[in-house]
């Protein structure tokens, strides 16, 4: 089992932290640019952790160079499903995770309860 999801599922940040590479690289379905850095990302990781309710990974798919992790969760009343795209580094590292959400309701709400869980913290 891919570690990234097995600290995860364990709900376990600091293992899921130790998983990324130092200048791992986080796309997000609702900012254009992306994010940099282990701890820019574990930020970001953390936070939606809280936003997430009843987050649990439904399949796994794998390539030689990535794995896609599918996933369901609910963000306040929307029902949500997502792709966590997964490339690892040389050391088996997280080296750049792309995240898909669907539908666009359940985007706008993850949006939403992000910007405001973000901006309680900083």
């Amino acid at each position: 089992m891919n570690k990234f999801r097995a600290a995860v599922e364990a709900n376990d940040m600091e293992a899921m932290l130790a998983c990324l590479a130092e200048d791992v690289v986080f796309q997000s379905p609702v900012v254009f640019s992306p994010y940099r850095g282990r701890a820019v990302v574990g930020h970001l990781l953390r936070t939606v952790a809280g936003v997430f309710k009843d987050f649990h990974y439904t399949d796994e798919l794998a390539s030689a160079g990535q794995t896609a992790l599918c996933f369901s969760a609910k963000v306040g009343d929307k029902q949500l499903e997502g792709i966590d795209l997964i490339t690892l580094n040389e050391q088996g590292l997280v080296a750049k995770l792309v995240v898909f959400v669907r539908p666009m309701s359940g985007a706008m709400a993850l949006a939403q309860a992000m910007q405001a869980a973000l901006g309680k913290v900083g």
